[in-house]
């Protein structure tokens, strides 16, 4: 049965919050410290990603990685091999950037300040809020996609979540209704709340511990919110690469630049077709002549792969290439020849990964066939 009424949506909700979190918190392993650090590296981890994903991830690069200053003085490529399908790639690179940053500048130790962490690369206020509150027990908020949902239902907001004024608007009641004596258990309740019973679906409203605060569940109205513009449609690309061959069997390897999408990674050479090619084998022609001066001529066909990214949709055509005119020699750090089964050394996206699992089933398939 729905509530007649509910409170007002500038008062602060009460106590309850933190007493079911402290009932029904999920026992994670970034909740068994406050290492700023390892802190730090779970919310940065966090973003845009779920949490049953993150925990392997966390839980490797922390091994691998145990400080701030293991981190500064790795090899980005490691990084990113343990980054490795995680996605969001330029959140690995900031991760290091920063990491340098507060040994050079910070002796090694991470800021206590929401403020001053902020200064360090890939740290906005939600995740600069979030380490300050758990880490250091600053009375800073946080408003990530959870967080804004469960406001946005208790205040019963019923304006676009993505518009500057409705962002104020939720920061302020963030600020609002922390809890000043313990910020970071009741941030991270917000965000639990957010994602195990006040979800973007099926809300479990009876089982929540802030029902009799919640204006659009007095209302109901908690089904139709948080408002937001309707994304538009995702653009589709085609990428075509080739998988080159020299004289000892070893794949010609690419580096991508170290900002942009996948920045730091490697593939395979080749590039984006455009509608005025002839065909994908002209394309990547083309691609090669412009970027590596290569002549190819393409052989067989790989089995297309589809990937989905965040704001578009790829498909990727490879073909086994041969050298028709180039060097098979290059003194370039940025391109590798490497042996296939030194492949999974080097960090690829997605797409490519799904490219090599394919290929080299396929060559097994070729090796095994009797003669």
């Amino acid at each position: 049965m729905k509530p007649a009424t509910a409170q007002s949506a500038d008062a602060r909700p009460d106590g309850r919050l933190l007493d079911w979190y402290e009932r029904e918190a999920a026992d994670l392993p970034w909740r068994r410290t406050r290492d700023p650090y390892a802190v730090w590296l779970a919310e940065i981890m966090l973003q845009q990603t779920q949490v049953k994903t993150v925990i392997p991830y966390y839980q490797r690069f922390l091994q691998r990685f145990p400080t701030v200053a293991a981190l500064a003085a790795a090899e980005l490529d490691e990084v990113l091999k343990l980054w490795e399908g995680l996605g969001y790639y330029s959140r690995a690179r900031n991760l290091q950037r920063a990491a340098r940053q507060v040994m050079q500048a910070h002796d090694g130790c991470l800021p206590h300040s929401a403020a001053a962490l902020q200064r360090l690369p890939g740290i906005g206020r939600y995740t600069a809020g979030a380490i300050a509150s758990i880490a250091f027990n600053e009375a800073a908020p946080v408003l990530d996609g959870n967080v804004m949902r469960v406001f946005t239902r208790l205040a019963d907001l019923d304006e676009d979540i993505t518009k500057s004024a409705t962002q104020r608007r939720l920061w302020a009641l963030a600020q609002g209704w922390l809890h000043p004596k313990r910020p970071g258990d009741w941030n991270q309740a917000l965000m639990e709340l957010g994602r195990r019973i006040c979800r973007p679906r099926q809300p479990d409203c009876p089982r929540c511990p802030l029902q009799a605060s919640c204006l659009a569940r007095a209302r109901g109205r908690q089904h139709e919110l948080p408002r937001r513009r309707p994304r538009p449609q995702r653009p589709h690309y085609v990428d075509v690469v080739a998988l080159l061959r020299n004289s000892q069997g070893e794949l010609l390897i690419q580096r991508r630049p170290p900002e942009g999408l996948l920045g730091g990674l490697w593939t395979f050479p080749g590039g984006r077709a455009k509608a005025e090619d002839a065909s994908l084998e002209a394309a990547l022609q083309r691609c090669l002549r412009e970027t590596l001066a290569l002549e190819v001529k393409p052989g067989a066909a790989l089995e297309p792969v589809q990937h989905g990214f965040t704001h578009f949709q790829l498909t990727l055509h490879a073909w086994e290439c041969a050298l028709v005119r180039g060097p098979e020699a290059t003194q370039s750090p940025e391109i590798a020849w490497v042996s296939p089964e030194d492949l999974t050394r080097y960090s690829f996206g997605g797409a490519e990964r799904a490219l090599i699992a394919n290929w080299l089933t396929a060559e097994s398939r070729i090796s095994e066939t009797p003669r």
